[in-house]
């Protein structure tokens, strides 16, 4: 069974939409940056390895970074993972920007994901750490 892990240092960011300008679509400049970082980050730390073929189950913990201007009770109980990040970016677009950064990577398409978890929390290293597990 194949098993991967690496992270995505930084705070997580999500897919953006398409956007419209003198008669074409394009990606926004951040989703194609961070689409790079996340594809550079899987080869720097799993090296070369040949995509699956197969279903795989994918989960993400997104992780942001704690907010400097808030009280010092609430920054503990950020850092003791007692609050939840529930602001932007939606866990739905973060999930899709990795999926999508890592077509012909770690898999042919991202269509071969057959189970997803993404978790989003706050904490002093903001960063992803994706975890890919082939299903048998």
């Amino acid at each position: 069974m194949v098993h991967l892990q690496f992270t995505v240092p930084g705070a997580p960011k999500g897919k953006g939409r398409p956007r419209f300008g003198r008669g074409r679509t394009y990606t926004p400049k951040t989703t194609v940056d961070y689409e790079r970082l996340v594809r550079i980050c899987a080869a720097d730390q799993l090296g070369d390895i040949e995509p699956l073929s197969g279903p795989v189950y994918l989960s993400l913990t997104a992780t942001f970074p704690i907010p400097a201007s808030w009280p010092k009770a609430k920054k503990q109980l950020a850092e003791g993972g007692s609050l939840w990040h529930i602001a932007k970016p939606d866990s739905d677009n973060i999930l899709k920007i990795v999926c999508d950064a890592l077509n012909e990577v770690l898999w042919l398409d991202d269509s071969q994901v057959c189970l997803a978890k993404v978790s989003k929390k706050y904490g002093r290293e903001p960063g992803v750490v994706v975890v890919v597990e082939e299903i048998k």
